[in-house]
């Protein structure tokens, strides 16, 4: 399940040279050559799966498992103050390389990577809506 004209399922599985931090049967995470801050990597499956919405379970809940693992790392080798795990579904939500990957991103003090939104106010109408629109029943 790759695509021949995909950058990450060519970096993934090693078509294109990467900074490997990480790699099993299912998973590379590599170095990202345009951190946000030090340590930036992204976590990409091997098989490919444009976002969020296409990945299987089995992928999801490996992904979650293995950022776990990388950021307690990052956190121990590198002493970062926090972290960062950024998933982005759409080109509307930011998406620029569509297969499913996961930024970790190792935040320090005062790094000013600018990562955040604008925040709004939730009214109690618009609150009833979206309850009845997504709550599980």
């Amino acid at each position: 399940m790759r695509h021949d004209d995909c950058i990450f399922c060519k970096i993934a599985n090693g078509e294109i040279p990467s900074a490997t931090i990480y790699e099993d049967d299912d998973f590379r995470a590599f170095l990202d050559l345009n951190p946000a801050t030090r340590g930036h990597a992204l976590l990409v499956p091997k098989d490919h799966f444009a976002n969020l919405f296409e990945l299987d379970e089995e992928h999801a809940q490996k992904a979650i498992l293995l950022a776990k693992k990388l950021g307690t790392r990052m956190k121990k080798e590198l002493g970062c103050d926090g972290l960062n795990l950024i998933q982005n579904n759409g080109e509307a939500a930011g998406q620029t390389v569509f297969h499913f990957h996961m930024h970790l991103i190792p935040r320090y003090r005062d790094d000013e990577a600018g990562i955040g939104w604008k925040q709004g106010s939730l009214t109690d109408e618009a609150k009833e809506e979206l309850v009845g629109l997504l709550k599980e029943d």
